[in-house]
C-alpha cells in the first residue's frame, strides 16, 4: 500500500458547507478527540469522514452564513478491539456522540484496515515458526528475508477460531532482489491467518508443493527492454486557457456546475451537479466495489475484496503527475485524509481536471454539398487508487449535449496463483510458465442521488417491446416500448437487459417539457456481468447489492453504503439489503439509484505483467429533460480549415476540418 506524505497544517477557511475536509479541520477534531479522553495510546484511527450537512440544513443555510463542520470518526483500541463510533463537531469544538461498534457479535463487521497493520502483519507472519518451517520445507529458507507476505482482507467464512476476530490473511511472495516484483512468484498453498488484535498466528496451513514460478514479471524498461522510437509527439494546447473555472470547490464548464469533494473512503464525490442551472444530481459517486475471486483453491476461496469498505479508496489515492496521469490543461485538487493517528495527510494533485476533445458532436452534410460539423469535448474529473496490485481509475465525464458518462478503468498487476506449467487448471488461466491468474469479477456500485429538476422523482422502466404479426402489425416490422413504474424499493431491484435495450426513467413528477411530457434522465447501462457466486455463498450475502443491476432506494441520511459501514468480516445483510427491507414508496419521492457496472476478468497472457487498462460504466442521458440539442450553439471548430460553401455558414466539399 502507498502511504500520503504528511502534511503541516496552516489557517484556512471554508465557505461553503459541501467543501472537503482541510488539514486544519481534520486537526481540529483530532484535538476535541484527544481532549475528551478518547484518544489513548493504542487507539486508532481507521476512518476519518466528514459527517455532511443532511438537506435540511442545507436547505436552511444562506451563503456567508455558519454551518456546524462535523466529521465522523470511527475509533478502534488495537489492545482490545473495542471499536467505536464518533461524531466531532469542528465548529463547537466538541462530541456530539459516542457509540459503541457491536463488532464482537453477529453480524459482526470489523472496522478499516490500518497502514500500520499491513505491516505488522507481515512481521507477525514472517516471525512465525509455522511459517518459517513450512518455507524450510519447500527449501526457501534462503528467501525468508526477501519474501512479501502480502496481508489480505479475510472475507467471511465463519470458521470458529475467527469469529469475532480482528483477522487478516497473508499470502507469501518471494522476491529475488530488492526490485522484484513479488507478485510473479506466489509460494502456492501457505496461508497464514493472523489475529491482529492478538498480535498472533491463528493457525498456518501448507498445503501442497507447487514449485514457486521462477520467470520474472518486472515491467520496468531495464527489464523490458528500450522503448520504442516510433511513437510521434501528440501535444494538447489550450493557449487561451481551459473552459471550465474552479472557484474552490465550486466548478463550473459551459452549461455545467457542481461542487467536487474527496474523502477518504469514496474518494471523488460530486455534489449539486446542474445543468442550464436546472438540477440533475444532488449527490454522486462510486462508494463501493467488490473482487471476488472463482477459485476454489484454499488460498482464494475466501478472497472477496471490498476496496472501498475494507481498505479505503480515497486514503490509497494516488498523487497525480501531468503528463502521466494526465495531458493537457490540468487543475488539480489536492485531498486530506486522515493517517493512522487521525494526523491530517495532504494527497497532493488528487483529482484531475481538464476537458478533451471527443470527436464529432453533430453533423449533417446537405444535398448541395454543404456540411455542417461540430467537435465534441467533454469535461473530466477523476482521480485514480492503489490497491495492493490493482490499480482503478475512476472518471466522471460531461458531455455539451448534458450526458454524464462514467467509467471505471482497472489496471495494474493481476493476482497471481502458481501451478505446474502446461497443466490446464479450471478456475484461472495460465499467463506465463507456472503463473496462473484466478477469474474475479471487478464489481462497482455507483450511488446517485437523482434530483431531476428537483427532489420528488419517479423511476420507470423502459424496454423495447415486440408486437406479434396480426391486425397491430401486419408486416411484422412494428415494435415500440413499454413502460413500467418501479413505484417501491422492492420493485425496484432490477436487472439489466440488452435484449431489450432496457434504460431507467428518473423523471420529474413535477415538470414537464414543452412537449407534455416529463422531464427525466435516463440510466442507460452497459453489458455487465452480475455477481457469479451462488446466491447461497458469503460474499453474495456481504456483496448484495452486486447481485442487481439496479437499486433504488428513499432518501435517508447515512445510507450511503452498499454493503454496510463495515463489511469487513462481517456475515451480511448490511447495506442495500437493510436499507430496501422497508419497502418505501418512490413515487414523487427523493430517490437514490445504486447502479452496479463492473468486468468479469478471465486474465489472459497480455495482461502480464501489467494489465492495460480495462474499462466499464454506463451513462445518464437526458431524455425530454431539454427542448431540444442544447449543443446548435456550439462554434465550429477553431481549427477547421478549407473552402467555404457560397451561404458562408459551413465547411464546403473540399472541407479538411478532420471530420
Amino acid at each position: 500500500m502507498s502511504h500520503p506524505q504528511p502534511v503541516s497544517i496552516g489557517r484556512t477557511s471554508v465557505p461553503h458547507p459541501l467543501d472537503p475536509l482541510t488539514a486544519v479541520e481534520i486537526a481540529s477534531a483530532r484535538a476535541v478527540l484527544a481532549s475528551a479522553g478518547l484518544l489513548g495510546d493504542t487507539v486508532r484511527v481507521p476512518m476519518l469522514l466528514p459527517d455532511e450537512p443532511t438537506k435540511d440544513e442545507l436547505a436552511a443555510w444562506k451563503p456567508g452564513a455558519p454551518i456546524d463542520r462535523r466529521v465522523d470518526v470511527t475509533l478502534l483500541d488495537t489492545a482490545t478491539g473495542v471499536a467505536t463510533e464518533v461524531i466531532v463537531s469542528i465548529t463547537r469544538g466538541e462530541v456530539l456522540r459516542t457509540e459503541r461498534v457491536p463488532n464482537d457479535a453477529p453480524p459482526y463487521g470489523q472496522p478499516q484496515y490500518l497502514f500500520e497493520e499491513y505491516e505488522r502483519a507481515e512481521a507477525i507472519a514472517k516471525a512465525s515458526p509455522e511459517w518459517r518451517a513450512a518455507m524450510k520445507r519447500r527449501g526457501l529458507e534462503e528467501h525468508i528475508d526477501l519474501a512479501f507476505c502480502g496481508p489480505l482482507a479475510p472475507g467471511y467464512t465463519g470458521r470458529a477460531d475467527e469469529v469475532g476476530r480482528r483477522v487478516i490473511r497473508s499470502l507469501t511472495f518471494l522476491k529475488y532482489d530488492e526490485d522484484d516484483s513479488p507478485w510473479a512468484h506466489p509460494v502456492e498453498g501457505l496461508i497464514v491467518h493472523i489475529d491482529l488484535t492478538a498480535n498472533s498466528v491463528i493457525r498456518v496451513e501448507d498445503i501442497g508443493d507447487v514449485p514457486v514460478p521462477a520467470g520474472h514479471g518486472n515491467y520496468r524498461p531495464e527489464v523490458q527492454g528500450e522503448a520504442r522510437t516510433t511513437l510521434k509527439p501528440i501535444e494538447i494546447t489550450q493557449p487561451q486557457g481551459p473552459s471550465f473555472s474552479a472557484t474552490g470547490s465550486l466548478v463550473e464548464w459551459e452549461n455545467w456546475s457542481m461542487r467536487v469533494d474527496f474523502n477518504a473512503r469514496e474518494g471523488l464525490v460530486l455534489h449539486d451537479v446542474t445543468f442550464d442551472g436546472r438540477s440533475v444530481l444532488s449527490r454522486a459517486s462510486v462508494p463501493e466495489m467488490v473482487v471476488p475471486y472463482g477459485d476454489t483453491a484454499p488460498g482464494r476461496f475466501w478472497i472477496s475484496y471490498f476496496d472501498a469498505g475494507e481498505y479505503l479508496l480515497g486514503k490509497n489515492a494516488n498523487h497525480l503527475e501531468l503528463g502521466c496521469d494526465c495531458l493537457g490543461v490540468i487543475r488539480y485538487l489536492d485531498g486530506y485524509v486522515a493517517d493512522d493517528h487521525g494526523n491530517p495527510v495532504r494527497i497532493p494533485n488528487v483529482i484531475c481536471m481538464h476537458e478533451e476533445d471527443y470527436g464529432i458532436l453533430w453533423k449533417h452534410t446537405e444535398l448541395s454539398g454543404r456540411s455542417d460539423v461540430r467537435r465534441s469535448r467533454r469535461f473530466v474529473v477523476s482521480y485514480f487508487s492503489t490497491i495492493g496490485n490493482y490499480d482503478y481509475g475512476f472518471y466522471w465525464h460531461f458531455y455539451l449535449d448534458g450526458s454524464i458518462e462514467v467509467t471505471a478503468k482497472a489496471t495494474g498487476i493481476v493476482f497471481a496463483a502458481a501451478g505446474e506449467p502446461g497443466v490446464p487448471q479450471k478456475h484461472a488461466t495460465e499467463l506465463a510458465p507456472g503463473v496462473f491468474a484466478p477469474v474475479h469479477q471487478h464489481l462497482f456500485c455507483a450511488r446517485l442521488d437523482v434530483a431531476v429538476d428537483g427532489e420528488d422523482n419517479r423511476l420507470v422502466e423502459v424496454d423495447a417491446q415486440r408486437i406479434p404479426m396480426g391486425p397491430d402489425n401486419p408486416f411484422g416490422n412494428a415494435f415500440t416500448w413499454s413502460e413500467t413504474t418501479l413505484a417501491t424499493e422492492s420493485a425496484a431491484q432490477r436487472d439489466a437487459d440488452t435484449s431489450v435495450a432496457r434504460t431507467w426513467a428518473v423523471q420529474s413528477a413535477s415538470r414537464t417539457n414543452r412537449v407534455g411530457r416529463p422531464t427525466a434522465y435516463h440510466l442507460v447501462p452497459e453489458p455487465t456481468a452480475l455477481l457469479m457466486a451462488d446466491p447461497a455463498s458469503s460474499v453474495a450475502a456481504r456483496a448484495t447489492f452486486a447481485t442487481k443491476h439496479l437499486w433504488a432506494t428513499r432518501h435517508e441520511a447515512g445510507q450511503i453504503w452498499p454493503a454496510g459501514r463495515y463489511p469487513n468480516a462481517h456475515q451480511g445483510g448490511a447495506g442495500l439489503p437493510a436499507y430496501s427491507a422497508g419497502d418505501r414508496s418512490l413515487d414523487g419521492e427523493d430517490i437514490v439509484l445504486w447502479h452496479t457496472f463492473g468486468l468479469t476478468h478471465f486474465p489472459r497472457p497480455e495482461d502480464w505483467p501489467i494489465m492495460p487498462v480495462d474499462h466499464a460504466g454506463f451513462w445518464f442521458k437526458p431524455y425530454g429533460f431539454l427542448d431540444q440539442n442544447p449543443a446548435m450553439d456550439v462554434p465550429e471548430s477553431s481549427q477547421a480549415h478549407g473552402t467555404r460553401d457560397a451561404a458562408g455558414g459551413g465547411c464546403g466539399a473540399a472541407c479538411t476540418c478532420g471530420h
